[in-house]
């Protein structure tokens, strides 16, 4: 019974010190933080060429902060990664031009970004030519 006990107090006291460890660690990152509530943030820079691993810079009154942010490499899109659309579908193929084109509208600007409220983008159209899909018939058999 006694070696019971003093498993039952030796588990009380790891736990009780273990919720002590995180409560400091809660109170650390609360001291890091900023009071200041107006931060603005700048775009992301990549470390290297156009895409990547890199970071953005953010300002509020005397206080300025680095943090990491990156850049998918696919990304090419003039209106930049802070800045989400919703997408219709694609238009049909335009004859005179050979692109299709879709409209977005804006759904969320990260990090204070300045954002156009709805963008186009085009594409060049398939030349593929969809064949049928195997298995059917021709009609009139």
């Amino acid at each position: 019974m006694q070696v019971q006990g003093l498993l039952l107090l030796l588990a009380l006291v790891l736990m009780a010190a273990t919720t002590e460890a995180g409560k400091n660690k809660k109170e650390k990152m609360k001291k890091d933080d900023s009071e200041c509530e107006d931060w603005r943030w700048g775009p992301c820079v990549p470390n290297s060429k156009d895409c990547g691993l890199g970071y953005r810079e953010g300002t509020c009154k005397d206080e300025s902060k680095k943090l990491k942010c990156k850049i998918p490499c696919n990304w090419k899109k003039k209106f930049g990664a802070d800045c989400k659309y919703k997408f219709e579908s694609w238009g049909g193929c335009s004859a005179q031009t050979g692109v299709k084109t879709r409209s977005g509208i804006l759904k969320k600007a990260l990090y204070n970004a300045q954002c156009e409220e709805i963008v186009y983008v085009t594409k060049p159209c398939s030349s593929k030519i969809k064949s049928k899909s195997k298995g059917q018939s021709p009609e009139g058999s």
